[in-house]
């Protein structure tokens, strides 16, 4: 299968989904015009398709391995990151003082999910650098900004995120990692992190890594936590790489997935590293990297179902198999059953990526405006964005691998790679369960105002089509309504197991509707085209499915606990 770049999809959205003339229209954003817009796109299209989806298939047969402390890298992928790096992508929406192109997030949206869709493991180095630079851009010094941006944003240097550590996950104020000061205002950082992804490789420059750690008599849990950049290697007067740091590769993990991206166990060893941000304000700053990880994590999602679905929809054109309604010999497409994945794939992955999309103008217009409503939207739909784009990722891949049928379990035909790979993503940077947690208490701490505030837009934008597609309109009015009514019985609830027990549910229903809403835009500008026959297939097959979920969100947590651990051994 060759890929192809869902370039015109991302016009579309822009031009006509998601609202971008509302971010041209800020004087941060005015030189985002279309015609740029579309330009970028194409290139972007270009590079996915021909220099970075070669190398899928062999990252996955020749993965990254250990030698002699050093990480050796898949065939094909130093060159795929040197083309990302030359080509200006790392930094697109990075500070222009450092070297970074300043373009909207919902540019830096469209790159995780192109790359991601040619070649998940390769997309990681980048992504996890983009992170780091955020990261920066919002906490670090301005000597330690000077240093290490303009080497980052060039893909010179790339950077990692260091949270977890064996006995310490999502639990993070467990952790033990600790750092002294050396009195010359660097700091002596010991401990060991693991699941760190790209955390160390062979193509040249330096590995510089975020360490959370904790300062002799700091206050206990999260809240005593640093943060600290610890470079592989140490810069000279001169900010070139220089000595080599107390930092080592202990070892790899085999992975069921993205082989060729090296997920490392790191040691430092009183390691020199900054103090990055105030003290104790570690996860502060590291906050801004995971939330810029877990809006690209849901693009992940979304790229490695677009790529599935592709590689399932040429095998669908291709096999014949059966007696089919529209030819005697035909192929398996002109099955029902087939017809109907395929549909599902396609719906789903439009649905994600314009949630994602969103999120991302939401991230833009608050960078643009000031305006804290804008930042409540964003905060609000990231979680949506990650765990509905990896669940629709896992979905996709897996309804690929069931499309090719036995086909699909042999490794050799690709579909499987799919599926192993995606799995990761409703797992790291917050498991998808977490995400809905954080949706229904973080997120509704406001009294679920910015909820609200988006479901009125949703009704705003479904009375303009009510004399166009009134039964899609009424659909999706009356899918709106219940989840407002939703959201007012979760915000009622103090007893917070009342609202996580359905959490997953409720995230879930929110993400249906929203993907009804704009499924019904792309409807009205493309009236009796694929896009409205996509929508009234969403909106009447897909969009249902909100009603079951807001039952189980609201059914609060009596009967879940009346299950005692005794009850559900074995």
């Amino acid at each position: 299968m060759t890929y192809r770049a869902p370039v015109e999809d991302y016009n579309f959205l822009f031009d006509h989904v998601v609202g971008l003339e509302g971010l041209r229209a800020t004087q941060r954003f005015e030189d985002a015009s279309a015609d740029v817009t579309h330009a970028i796109l194409t290139e972007l299209g270009k590079l996915c398709e021909e220099k970075i989806a070669p190398l899928q298939r062999n990252g996955d047969l020749n993965g990254a391995y250990l030698e002699n402390g050093v990480v050796r890298t898949s065939p094909g992928f130093h060159e795929g990151f040197k083309a990302i790096a030359e080509g200006g992508w790392v930094g697109i929406s990075a500070d222009p003082e450092y070297g970074g192109m300043g373009l909207p997030m919902a540019l830096t949206a469209a790159v995780t999910d192109m790359m991601s869709a040619s070649c998940l493991s390769l997309q990681l180095a980048p992504m996890l650098t983009q992170g780091q630079i955020e990261a920066l851009e919002h906490h670090a010094s301005d000597e330690l900004k000077a240093l290490y941006l303009p080497k980052l944003i060039s893909g010179e240097w790339t950077g990692t995120m260091n949270l977890t550590e064996p006995h310490a996950g999502s639990d993070v104020g467990a952790l033990s990692s600790k750092a002294e000061d050396n009195g010359d205002g660097t700091y002596a950082v010991s401990g060991q992190k693991i699941f760190i992804t790209w955390g160390d490789h062979d193509f040249g420059g330096n590995v510089c890594h975020l360490v959370l750690a904790r300062l002799p008599d700091a206050t206990p849990g999260v809240r005593g936590i640093s943060l600290f950049m610890v470079p592989k290697l140490l810069p000279d007067a001169d900010g070139n790489p220089g000595e080599r740091n107390g930092v080592s590769v202990v070892s790899l993990e085999h992975k069921m997935g993205i082989h060729g991206s090296p997920t490392c166990v790191m040691q430092f060893d009183s390691s020199k590293g900054w103090l990055v941000g105030k003290k104790e304000g570690g996860m502060a700053a590291m906050f801004t990297m995971m939330n810029n990880a877990r809006m690209g994590v849901g693009g992940q999602g979304i790229g490695v179902a677009d790529a599935a679905y592709q590689h399932a929809l040429a095998y669908a054109q291709e096999r014949k198999q059966g007696k089919t309604p529209e030819n005697a010999e035909g192929t398996i497409i002109g099955h029902a059953d087939v017809r109907r994945m395929l549909a599902t794939m396609k719906a789903d992955i439009f649905a994600a990526r314009a949630i994602a999309v969103s999120n991302a103008v939401a991230i833009d217009m608050a960078t643009a405006t000031g305006d804290k409503a804008w930042k409540a939207r964003a905060a609000l739909l990231t979680p949506i964005t990650k765990a509905f784009g990896t669940d629709t990722g896992v979905a996709v891949a897996e309804m690929g691998v069931q499309i090719h049928g036995g086909m699909g379990f042999i490794e050799e035909t690709g579909a499987a790679q799919f599926s192993r790979d995606v799995r990761i993503t409703p797992i790291y940077e917050g498991t998808n369960g977490i995400q809905a947690m954080d949706l229904v208490a973080r997120k509704m701490m406001d009294g679920g105002e910015a909820a609200f505030a988006l479901l009125d837009e949703v009704e705003e934008d479904v009375e303009r089509a009510r004399d166009v597609f009134p039964r899609m309109a009424r659909d999706v009015w009356e899918s709106c309504e219940s989840m407002r009514e939703a959201t007012e019985w979760l915000v009622s609830q103090e007893d917070m197991q009342n609202r996580f027990a359905g959490a997953v549910p409720f995230l879930r229903a929110f993400a249906r509707v929203l993907g009804g809403h704009l499924h019904l835009k792309a409807a009205l500008a493309d009236r009796g085209g694929a896009r409205e026959k996509l929508a009234r297939f969403y909106i009447q097959r897909l969009l249902p499915e909100h009603a079951s979920l807001l039952t189980h969100a609201q059914a609060g947590a009596e009967d879940l606990y009346a299950l005692t651990a005794d009850d559900l051994a074995v």
